[in-house]
């Protein structure tokens, strides 16, 4: 494991949702999206819990800029995706397997953003021979790993006993995204506030977020029980390299068990940078993309 610290800057080019493509995994329809360049170095981008397709939007620039071909899938139960709620966390490897085989690529680097992070290593576990690379950013850790702050644990035991419930509170916040204010949803993703961020980034990511949870959508329930789950594959297991990016403000993910996790990967490079969850994702973007051969 080997570990650097950095800092970066928000830069607010933004390419919004293109039109989504249709794959069909264990009888469900899955939804993804290409974003960057069409001829470029493909890589799967899996969003955060709640999230959409629609965050490739905010790497769209870069990606065409750096020559990569990025999809963006919806997971079950996001966005144009048919809910799978009885799915576990390592069959994701099956959604991405398909995804591929419908773009015409036998191997892509895979990106995770906050709960797509354990996706993003499920997929290295189950699917070895479809992943060049791993990169986490302000990822979810094991429920094994470090300790998980008490908001989260009320959210994942909400998820668990009232799963309608639960879904219903992200659909009134998406309501709330679309017609009164962002933030509301933002608060919970970064210290800052709604007026220190770029107005197109904050579009974007309300669009993302009303796309994940509006309407009821159920992925954020499933979602919340399984990473409070043990993952289905122990992260000692992975062969492949994965770099983990991560705030060293991150309250939502405590950056101590984004240590212990990354010391648990036989193969891992932490990098932290001064951000709190969201404001991580923002700032590294352009040099995770920069990192897929």
């Amino acid at each position: 494991m080997a570990e650097t610290a950095t800092t970066g800057s928000v830069e607010a080019d933004i390419e919004w949702p293109v039109d989504s493509v249709d794959v069909s995994v264990a009888g469900r329809t899955v939804a993804y999206a290409a974003y960057g360049d069409p001829a470029g170095r493909p890589a799967i981008l899996l969003h955060g819990t709640p999230g959409s397709r629609r965050v490739g939007g905010l790497f769209a620039p870069a990606a065409a800029e750096q020559g990569v071909r990025l999809l963006a899938v919806d997971r079950p139960g996001y966005g144009d995706s048919e809910a799978w709620p009885e799915r576990s966390l390592v069959d994701i490897g099956a959604v991405v397997a398909a995804v591929l085989d419908d773009a015409g690529v036998d191997r892509a680097g895979v990106i995770g953003f906050s709960g797509g992070g354990p996706h993003a290593l499920a997929i290295a576990a189950t699917h070895p021979d479809r992943v060049r690379s791993v990169d986490v950013i302000s990822g979810a850790t094991p429920p094994s790993v470090g300790e998980t702050p008490p908001p989260q644990r009320l959210l994942a035991t909400m998820a668990a006993a009232t799963p309608r419930l639960f879904g219903g509170l992200f659909g009134l916040q998406a309501w709330i995204a679309d017609h009164v204010t962002p933030a509301v949803f933002l608060s919970q993703y970064t210290d800052r506030g709604v007026d220190s961020f770029d107005a197109r980034v904050v579009d974007q990511l309300a669009d993302e977020f009303v796309a994940a949870v509006g309407g009821r959508r159920p992925g954020v329930a499933t979602e919340f029980r399984l990473l409070a789950e043990e993952w289905g594959f122990e992260p000692r297991s992975l062969d492949h390299s994965v770099r983990l990016w991560h705030g060293q403000q991150d309250s939502n993910v405590p950056l101590a068990g984004v240590r212990q996790l990354s010391q648990q990967l036989p193969n891992s490079e932490l990098t932290t940078l001064n951000g709190d969850h969201l404001s991580t994702l923002l700032d590294c973007r352009e040099r995770v993309l920069a990192c897929h051969p």
